[in-house]
């Protein structure tokens, strides 16, 4: 099977590309304020960070950890943030440290908060100031030394930055109260840090550049460890794919919607923008359409990336119906699959194809995507890209041939190093180089690969992992609760929505009950939508609770009634 799928290649594309022209992000970023030093790097409400100013802010950024905060290269420092021209700066600012960047999603509740930050071990974390009561709530319990805060409008010109910290805080309320003593300002650790020396350290391929946060195929969350050579390898497989839509394009905008603390956006968006010389407009709260789409319209934009839902309220949205699309050249979408119809629509409207991808948080993320010349929506996630191994495992443990159906497996260096701490979780998914991926492929004639079931439980969310074991031991917290078992269930505005079936102790139990006890332990994306209460659940002989049977019963009955 291997190499079989080069056979699908666009006429005339590499397949096999260079993706060693730097050591390091350093040297990517170095490079690029070297060749561009006053384009745009980013723009958000508005502001426009150059990358001159990025490179002198991320340098006092970098310069405090070192001399003031005497932090040393290794060293994790979590960023809890949106889309913030903060992001950047801090991002930028700790890699070139040499420290490794611990991504938070800025909604999780104390609890899932408590996890990452303990199990990562970050000594420092920069948070905006909406979700510092969350981070005051269970610091004391993490080796969280340091705490930088932020305002939203805290990189805006001085009236707007004032104007839209009012409005955060007193018009929108949207501060809850918090005391963290010792922390210090984002303004300030800038102020101070460029009257500090910055010292570059040396790193290697091999570092760690993030510890991004994943189920992995079960069970809690797990720091995938990439390195600096993960990441760098993923943005030039990516370049391969972007880089002939945008390259002769005048329009060097790009709208970066989703979030950057997630895999896809942060390295197909904010770290890939950089090496293509694109400049990314970061939209802070993609969820105000309306608000969205007013931005968009004061941008002409040459790529938009996004997941199924976004792109399907994008349409609904009847001013962004009547927007010029005669800039846009590429659109992606990762995540989740793309529905038909969406897909369908969205060319209609708009004379692009979403070109899908496939990947995985282990490696870097991307794996695969269609090609480029596809012109209809076939359900597939392509071919493997560039400088990427794939074999397909039958149950009995042989290599599948075409049109057969068994787990995908990937090779390259874009899987990566492990799971931080986790030995024995990082051996069940890497063997010889090889990431069991838990995706039930089949790959057809055309030699595309298309995914026909899960070996793992995992459920996506609007491009979001959920994990059922995090969701059973949350409901499970209730005393009321006697068994539950987790699955997802078809979502035609979600991709997947989470179905939760209980059993109960105590008959008083409702569920209203339940959800609102979810909503204490859980963000929003991994709320049950459905409830459903049984006498009981089928078990094993040994009494484990069979939740592949619970999921394909329910999947019939969704089927019948159609």
């Amino acid at each position: 099977m291997e190499k079989i799928w080069f056979d699908n290649y666009p006429e005339g594309a590499e397949r096999v590309i260079k993706t060693d022209k730097y050591r390091s992000l350093l040297e990517m970023f170095e490079n690029a304020v070297r060749e561009r030093p006053d384009q745009a790097a980013y723009i958000n409400m508005g502001k426009t960070l150059t990358i001159r100013k990025l490179e002198e802010r991320s340098r006092a950024f970098a310069a405090y950890l070192q001399n003031v905060l005497k932090l040393k290269k290794g060293d994790r420092v979590a960023l809890m943030m949106p889309n913030l021209l903060q992001y950047p700066i801090a991002l930028f600012g700790v890699l070139r440290a040499g420290m490794i960047v611990v991504n938070v999603n800025p909604l999780y509740t104390p609890r899932e908060l408590e996890h990452q930050l303990q199990d990562s071990g970050a000594v420092a974390i920069v948070v905006v100031s909406n979700f510092a009561a969350t981070l005051e709530s269970i610091v004391d319990q993490t080796d969280v030394k340091h705490v930088i805060l932020t305002r939203m409008g805290d990189q805006l010109s001085f009236g707007k930055r004032n104007l839209v910290n009012f409005i955060v805080k007193y018009v929108k309320k949207l501060v809850p109260k918090y005391k963290l003593p010792g922390a210090v300002t984002f303004r300030e650790v800038l102020s101070i840090g460029k009257m500090r020396q910055y010292v570059k350290p040396q790193v290697a391929p091999d570092d760690l550049a993030f510890l991004q946060y994943t189920g992995g195929t079960t069970g809690v969350a797990k720091g995938a460890m990439l390195s600096h050579k993960n990441i760098l390898t993923n943005i030039f497989q990516a370049k391969w794919i972007a880089n002939d839509f945008v390259k002769d394009s005048p329009v060097r905008e790009a709208i970066i919607a989703l979030p950057l603390y997630h895999a896809f956006a942060l390295i197909m968006n904010g770290l890939l923008f950089i090496e293509l010389g694109l400049t990314g407009v970061l939209i802070t709260n993609p969820r105000d359409i309306n608000g969205f789409v007013k931005e968009l319209k004061r941008h002409p934009y040459v790529a938009l990336t996004g997941v199924n839902t976004l792109f399907n309220a994008l349409l609904n949205n009847e001013n962004f119906r009547e927007l010029d699309f005669s800039a846009l050249k590429l659109s992606v979408a990762g995540g989740m699959s793309v529905n038909q119809a969406v897909a369908e629509r969205w060319h209609a409207l708009t004379g692009n194809n979403i070109i899908e991808g496939y990947g995985m948080t282990e490696c870097s993320p991307l794996v695969a995507a269609c090609p480029p010349q596809s012109t209809e929506h076939n359900g597939n996630i392509g071919v493997p890209i560039p400088n990427t191994d794939i074999k397909i495992i039958k149950e009995d443990g042989t290599e599948a041939q075409l049109g057969e159906r068994g787990e995908l497996w990937v090779k390259g260096d874009q899987v990566m190093q492990g799971y931080w701490q986790r030995p024995e979780a990082t051996a069940e998914v890497l063997q010889d180089g090889w990431l069991a991926t838990g995706d039930i492929v089949v790959m057809g004639a055309d030699k595309n690969l298309k995914i026909v079931d899960r070996k793992k439980d995992m459920i996506i969310v609007s491009g979001f992992n959920v994990y059922p074991n995090e969701i059973e031991d949350v409901v499970m917290l209730n005393y009321k609760v006697l068994e539950v078992v987790a699955i997802g269930v078809p979502d035609v505005k979600t991709g997947e929505a989470v179905k939760v079936f209980v059993v109960k102790r105590d008959e008083s139990l409702t569920a209203d009950e339940i959800r609102k006890h979810c909503r204490a332990y859980l963000t929003g994306y991994k709320l049950p939508r459905e409830i459903e209460f049984r006498d009981e659940l089928p078990k094993s002989n040994i009494g484990k609770i069979l939740r592949r049977v619970v999921r394909d019963e329910e999947l019939a009955k969704r089927t019948a009634k159609q």
